[in-house]
């Protein structure tokens, strides 16, 4: 039987697909991107946004595989077999953006962004109009899983799927599989391997019996699978737990309704018509989504959360799911309290995400057996998340931890993009002092070029800012792999000047991201986390700039960090 796949696995991030979107709008190239020279034109265009990194590609073989992507969502109009076509009586421009794919492009919260993915996957079934045949009948994978996970929560009391079990059971079944079928399946697969000694062994075995059995690699159970537990994720109806998923406690009562109109299209017309629109959910009818609304103001009364109606119409869908996302960003803005909270006993974690980026890797075993993963291309994201958790763990924050970021998180405080332009990457408040960061990835002389003038004037918008409110000094904080001595150059002068010609004198500190994390292991190893320290190294460094030229700065910088440290033991 052939393992299923949502999504594309070449674009594994399914919020990526949002930019390549947001460039094509804008591109005379929609609706043009068919044959050769028009690949190889998108190619460019996504290298140029910043959507993909072009290194090492010569075949602009990306710029096919996203067109598909696209298209097999329901983003982009696809092209359709000549079968299907004469019985498809509407037209469309192959290519072009949907209304599906323009709702994607102007969402500009995380919640709207997953609304579009699961409208997109709730309206995607195997095997569509433009596909291949499966060895199974039509079906909706979306709902399929939901409905394993909810079939194993009234089972085991957990909606839990491990990545090993949605690698060799999950994406090798269907709605013709019965249900309970499935779940006895995907409970002796973790029987065994709860047994196991060796956990990795028998996952290799494993997949290398399934490879025997399927005819396929043994890889590639595991790529459909990462692909499938991105997919899903994106929908905004589940979240990570381990390596696998289950699903998010706020979004039950929806996925149960869900999952319950679990109907295929009638004809390739219909198909088409709701991809590409975009599929009905249950939140549109009113009597579910007063069902969903309920549910929400019973959790919020759980978490003693306060909130008030105040009289909000409840007449419509629309009325309804206007209250519904208020809710829903309440208790979410609760949950990342509670992730913040938890960040000082995760600084191992932090810390290893720090050597991944200072080393270039992408994977790490912590000292607990746990593996992390850098995904491959989000390096940058991931750059500006880490520093942001490691200054959660420091546990001193006046502002609120979602205040904090500038980048925006999914439901598991996992980054989608880096932060957009007009301000640091992040900003922490502190009870005396405020730290703007800023990273970047960049290594050699253009990093001046890209770095040096917004880094000041977003340092310097905050120093206004706070000279008129709190009065609070604030500190620069940039951080990078290697600091080029231009830019340490630039942030030594340190000068500013207004719309008045007022001269500023900015306290910018660069700093490796290695030494950095020398120092953040140092205080939590020797349980001296304190925010004061943070503030007595900036201005140790800051103080040094004035004896020295860049490079000389640079290298006292680092000596400064080690010999602090050495002082801390």
């Amino acid at each position: 039987m052939r393992p299923w796949y949502l999504g594309n696995t070449t674009v594994r991030s399914p919020f990526r697909l949002r930019d390549g979107l947001v460039a094509l709008s804008t591109s005379s190239l929609q609706g043009h991107l068919r044959g050769v020279e028009q690949e190889q034109a998108f190619c460019a265009l996504l290298g140029e946004e910043g959507v993909v990194d072009l290194r090492g590609d010569e075949s602009y073989s990306v710029g096919r595989k996203w067109r598909s992507a696209l298209g097999k969502l329901g983003f982009l109009y696809p092209e359709l077999p000549a079968t299907t076509r004469r019985d498809y009586p509407m037209e469309w421009s192959v290519d072009a953006i949907t209304p599906n794919g323009w709702r994607l492009i102007r969402a500009d919260t995380v919640p709207a962004m997953q609304e579009c993915f699961l409208r997109s996957l709730a309206a995607y079934y195997i095997p569509s109009p433009v596909e291949k045949d499966f060895s199974f009948g039509t079906f909706s994978p979306l709902r399929h899983t939901l409905a394993v996970m909810l079939a194993l929560e009234r089972a085991t009391g957990s909606s839990l799927i491990q990545f090993l079990e949605m690698s060799l059971v999950v994406q090798l079944t269907s709605a013709d599989d019965a249900m309970r079928d499935v779940v006895t399946r995907v409970l002796e697969l973790r029987q065994q391997r709860n047994a196991a000694e060796n956990k990795r062994k028998f996952d290799r075995l494993a997949r290398e019996q399934a490879a025997e059995e399927h005819n396929y690699k043994g890889s590639t159970f595991s790529d459909y699978a990462d692909t499938n537990l991105r997919y899903l994720k994106a929908t905004g109806l589940v979240r990570s737990q381990g390596r696998g998923i289950s699903l998010v406690p706020e979004k039950h009562v929806f996925v149960e309704r869900l999952t319950a109109e679990a109907g295929s299209p009638i004809t390739p017309s219909d198909y088409f018509t709701t991809l590409s629109n975009g599929a009905r959910l249950p939140t549109d009818d009113q009597d579910s989504a007063l069902a969903v609304h309920a549910d929400l103001l019973a959790q919020l009364a759980r978490r003693k959360i306060p909130f008030e109606l105040d009289g909000k119409p409840l007449g419509t869908p629309a009325d309804i799911a206007i209250i519904r996302h208020e809710i829903e960003e309440l208790l979410s803005n609760a949950n990342e309290e509670e992730f913040a909270s938890l960040q000082a006993t995760m600084w191992p974690e932090i810390a290893a995400y720090m050597g991944l980026l200072a080393r270039g890797e992408r994977e790490s075993i912590l000292a607990t057996g746990e593996e992390i993963v850098l995904p491959k291309s989000e390096a940058p994201a991931y750059f500006e998340w880490v520093l942001w958790r490691a200054f959660l763990a420091i546990n001193s924050l006046v502002n609120k931890p979602y205040e904090a970021r500038r980048f925006r998180v999914d439901q598991d405080f996992l980054p989608i993009g880096t932060a957009p332009g007009g301000g640091p990457d992040a900003i922490f408040e502190f009870e005396s002092f405020v730290v703007a960061v800023e990273v970047t990835l960049t290594t050699n002389s253009r990093q001046e070029a890209a770095e040096g003038e917004p880094v000041r004037r977003h340092v310097a918008d905050l120093v206004l800012h706070h000279a008129a409110t709190t009065q609070k000094p604030v500190f620069g904080l940039f951080l990078a792999n290697k600091i080029d001595s231009n830019t340490a150059e630039t942030f030594r002068i340190g000068a500013w000047y207004t719309g008045n010609d007022e001269k500023m004198r900015l306290d910018i500190v660069p700093m490796s991201l290695e030494d950095f994390r020398v120092f953040f292991e140092a205080i939590f190893e020797l349980q001296k986390v304190d925010v004061a320290h943070v503030r007595e190294l900036l201005e140790r460094c800051r103080d040094l700039r004035s004896g020295h030229e860049a490079p000389a700065w640079r290298r006292a910088i680092r000596s400064e960090i080690h010999q602090y440290v050495s002082e801390l033991r």
